[in-house]
């Protein structure tokens, strides 16, 4: 498995635990959920340089070979929410081994509750997968909104080593 960057300066990694807590995503309305499909890489490459801006990712063509080319990429585990003018509003890029890699809503979309159904969604599809746990990586400082919405979740600080 590729070793990620190192954790940052107020980095924590995060974990649910996929018991009978779960429950089913409810999507706001005027969004709906899909996975990814040939095409969509270019619009989530630009979702993601939008909402993280921080220009780790790179430019597309760096970027696109890096996460399609990746073991733990699969297509099926990038779910994008579509809006109701046809735009990309938010994505969840998650890895095999069940660690959502990026979730980000764009501006437009937030407050609504469409990154908390993605988490939902993408909580079950790694518990129909077999998995016992999801994982994440966020930071406490760059975005205490996120911290809240994971919490929410039941999402709880682990160790990095995990």
């Amino acid at each position: 498995m590729p070793q990620p960057r190192p954790p940052a300066p107020n980095d924590i990694r995060l974990r649910k635990i996929l018991d009978e807590t779960l429950i089913a995503p409810h999507w706001p309305d005027g969004f709906a959920m899909r996975t990814f499909e040939p095409g969509d890489a270019a619009p989530l490459h630009a979702l993601l340089s939008e909402v993280f801006d921080d220009g780790t990712d790179g430019p597309f063509d760096q970027w696109w070979p890096r996460i399609s080319g990746d073991p733990e990429f699969d297509p099926a585990l990038c779910f994008l929410v579509i809006d109701a003018k046809g735009r990309l509003a938010a994505a969840a890029l998650c890895w095999n081994s069940a660690f959502v890699k990026d979730l980000a809503v764009h501006p437009e979309a937030r407050g609504q509750g469409v990154g908390e159904a993605l988490m939902w969604h993408a909580f079950a599809c790694f518990r129909e997968r077999g998995a016992d746990r999801v994982d994440l990586k966020t930071n406490t400082v760059g975005n205490p909104a996120a911290v809240r919405l994971y919490q929410r979740l039941g999402m709880f600080e682990v160790d990095w080593a995990g």
